[in-house]
């Protein structure tokens, strides 16, 4: 690992406009090769005018300020600071995307489930009664099973599994597509909340709005913390879909759910399933899903054995 880098610097390159993970990776390689730390970089930030242009040097000059305060906000808020140097980033992330894995994660809540086994879900944010009974009944499968539940705190599909992880006594956690300043608990899960049993992470600088591009990427991190994805009624178009063919892409096993009475509208589990991703169908012992070849993934990080 690389741990000369601290956290605040990353994040100050971060802040530059114009500025992603692809350059802060070549600010990275350059400041290696000088024997210098980004810190040691962002004191002469000059000798970076083969990266940056004179105004993004202009801006880390003149924003110092700005980022310490941002800074101080999230230390009094009780955020961690993960940098894909520190051995409590997750492995998963740093093995699957490489350096497409965002530089930096703020956390809220118990950091270490971000090492738990996880199980992740995705679908439509207006399901039918009977999706979000699966949804329901499979994060319940899983929690009962110790394995963390992950998603990404919308309507519908992803707040069933949320909720059902925590009433269970699970646990869960939340991947926001905004920065962790515009975080707020929702009322559907407040009587249920417990820090403790939730991790609430963001790849994004903490005063960053949601916008349609950041739930997109979001769901590449929803993807790679997980063993196992599980989508419920994607639509042919949206970021439902786009999140089952990241997973098939990144190799991550997908499951779609098949059951009568699906809507007219989930066209896409069942173009997901020529794709690749697995049917996932009622037990006829239990009438429960039958989420043998998902509990598979698991086998070795459970402490329960798969029935």
């Amino acid at each position: 690992m690389d741990t000369r880098h601290s956290a605040f610097a990353i994040f100050r390159i971060l802040a530059v406009p114009g500025v992603g993970p692809g350059r802060l990776w070549r600010v990275r390689d350059f400041a290696n090769h000088a024997h210098a730390s980004l810190d040691d970089l962002l004191r002469r930030p000059e000798e970076l005018r083969l990266i940056l242009s004179e105004d993004q040097i202009r801006d880390l000059q003149q924003k110092e300020e700005q980022a310490l305060e941002a800074w101080a906000k999230l230390r009094d808020q009780e955020v961690s600071v993960l940098t894909i140097f520190d051995e409590e980033y997750p492995d998963s992330l740093r093995s699957i995307l490489a350096k497409k894995a965002p530089p930096l994660l703020f956390v809220m809540g118990n950091k270490g489930l971000l090492a738990k086994a996880s199980m992740g879900f995705c679908g439509s944010r207006e399901p039918s009664g009977k999706g979000l009974a699966v949804a329901r009944e499979c994060a319940v499968m899983a929690s009962k099973k110790g394995i963390n539940v992950v998603s990404g705190y919308a309507a519908g599909i992803d707040m069933t599994t949320h909720r059902a992880a925590l009433e269970t006594g699970g646990t869960t956690t939340i991947v926001l597509a905004e920065g962790l300043f515009h975080f707020r608990v929702k009322r559907d899960l407040k009587d249920q909340w417990d820090w403790n049993r939730i991790a609430v992470i963001s790849e994004y600088l903490p005063s960053l709005p949601w916008s349609v591009s950041n739930a997109m990427r979001r769901n590449q991190t929803i993807c790679s913390l997980s063993k196992a994805m599980v989508l419920i009624e994607a639509r042919e178009a949206g970021g439902s879909i786009e999140a089952g063919r990241t997973c098939l892409k990144l190799g991550i096993p997908l499951f779609a759910p098949v059951y009568e009475g699906m809507p007219e509208s989930a066209k896409g589990n069942q173009l997901l399933l020529r794709e690749g991703a697995r049917s996932l169908h009622k037990s006829r012992t239990t009438q429960m899903p039958n989420l043998k070849g998902v509990f598979a993934a698991f086998q070795s990080n459970l402490h329960v054995a798969v029935s």
